[in-house]
């Protein structure tokens, strides 16, 4: 997705989220900490922990967030200053609400029957009419974000509730949109998925503890067991007692639809969702493109780093073979946000370097998993005749993006995607590249192992009403 400076595309990550609970007296703060780590290339705006001690005083939660990365908002941090067994963490992009501190989660909500801390990824399409009905009920809200929505959806149905199970089921049923929620209350640890899968959520497990990661990477960086995927539609709650599982149904979840872009750009390389590994998934839609779009070409090439696992692919189904054609620089820190297009060159030159003595009098086929105003593919290609090489031929990993995301994909409006207003013919042309290529539309289910997927930021087939 044009990786290196995704703010500039406008396309960016989902958020994630983490849970734990540990059975036995101890401290969770350095393992959220860690998997927050692990879970940071799905947002980099805004991050926080919340923890609490279930032996301890009811709703003595203790919590800290903030803008910046994970090593940014708790540089300063100290472990006994977070002293709980239970906990849950985040990591932000902004999709719904501003990007401000006050937006930063886990959210912490004190109400009538207690305290309850919440962290959303995903992004709900009827949060407008649901944020009116509760203000007229006398909510006051703090943020702008439709993850307060839902918490204090589920504080006003926990008044008339049994159980915070109960009341979370009560709130979810009115949900329309994508979202992995982990939840935590004072002696409870609850993880929920919504009933089209849109966003991935799993259970994993370490000694004495469980916990509910975004993704599986999560959990094997801190030398958890990944245990299995929540299914959509499914409710899961972690108590000293055990495991629970309930399911819930959703008069307009007619059917499943993953977002396909998990497997595309979202998820870390080393995590397994719903089964199916990231990896395998960008070899297959680099092999997918060598069949459908095949050139003659001296090497393969690939995009730090969003491009470079399906430049692969592309090597082993065409017998091309792959080399590494840009240095990336590492230290330049998070993506540059410019206004203007010559910043925007200069953002992507600070980047990435050409290896010069690569691609120097080579045909190269370059791979990216995207294009959306086309900007940074141009950059890079102007880069790379400048060092020399003698044909590009650029291969896209996914189909053109025609129409926007509203389930926390930040997918532009229809006027800034590039593909909506020219022809992949004038596409190539205005990229300044040999010949261009997109993913099929047809070859996207196989990507994604067969599972059911939503693909409406290529097709607008929206797996629900959009008003």
């Amino acid at each position: 997705m044009e990786d290196l400076t995704n703010a500039q595309t406008g396309i960016k990550e989902a958020c994630g989220v983490f849970g734990i609970y540990q059975f036995h007296k101890g401290n969770v703060f350095s393992l959220i900490h860690s998997g927050l780590y692990a879970l940071q290339h799905r947002g980099q705006e805004a991050c926080g922990i919340a923890v609490s001690d279930t032996e301890g005083e009811r709703g003595n939660i203790r919590s800290r967030k903030g803008p910046g990365l994970v090593s940014e908002v708790f540089k300063n941090s100290k472990e006994e200053d977070f002293c709980g067994n239970l906990g849950i963490g985040h990591v932000r992009y902004s999709t719904t609400g501003a990007s401000v501190a006050e937006n930063a989660q886990p959210l912490v909500l004190k109400y009538a029957k207690g305290t309850i801390a919440l962290a959303h990824n995903g992004n709900l399409v009827n949060v407008s009419p649901l944020r009116e009905e509760l203000e007229r009920a006398g909510t006051v809200f703090h943020t702008t974000t439709d993850s307060e929505v839902i918490a204090c959806l589920i504080a006003r149905e926990r008044v008339r509730s049994h159980s915070v199970e109960e009341a979370v089921l009560k709130a979810v049923s009115r949900l329309n949109g994508a979202y992995g929620l982990v939840i935590m209350s004072p002696r409870k640890l609850i993880g929920v998925r919504d009933p089209w899968g849109l966003k991935p959520l799993c259970l994993g497990k370490l000694e004495d503890a469980y916990l509910l990661a975004s993704e599986s990477c999560a959990l094997t960086s801190i030398g958890a067991e990944f245990v299995r995927d929540i299914e959509p539609g499914e409710l899961i709650t972690i108590t000293p007692d055990g495991i629970t599982s309930k399911r819930f149904t959703h008069p307009m979840a007619e059917k499943e639809a993953r977002c396909i872009f998990e497997y595309i750009y979202f998820a870390r390389l080393d995590s397994t969702i719903d089964g199916v590994s990231v990896y395998e998934s960008r070899i297959q839609s680099g092999k997918a493109l060598a069949r459908s779009h095949p050139v003659d070409a001296d090497l393969v090439i690939g995009v730090p780093d969003s491009g470079l696992t399906a430049a692969k692919g592309y090597s082993l189904q065409s017998g091309i073979p792959f080399a590494l054609a840009f240095y990336k620089n590492s230290y330049v820190g998070r993506t540059f946000i410019k206004p203007t297009q010559e910043e925007r060159q200069t953002a992507v030159s600070l980047k990435l370097n050409v290896l010069a003595s690569v691609v120097a009098g080579k045909r190269l086929v370059l791979v990216d998993d995207s294009i959306v105003r086309g900007t940074t593919i141009a950059a890079l290609i102007q880069m790379l005749k400048k060092a020399g090489a003698k044909e590009i031929h650029v291969r896209i990993s996914s189909p053109p993006f025609l129409h926007p995301c509203y389930f926390g994909t930040d997918v532009p409006s229809n006027r800034q995607l590039i593909a909506s207003s020219k022809t992949p013919e004038e596409i190539c042309r205005s990229i300044g590249a040999d010949s261009l290529g997109y993913l099929d539309l047809k070859d996207l289910p196989s990507i994604a192992g067969g599972l059911p997927i939503c693909k409406a930021c290529f097709d607008a087939d929206y797996p629900m009403e959009i008003s």
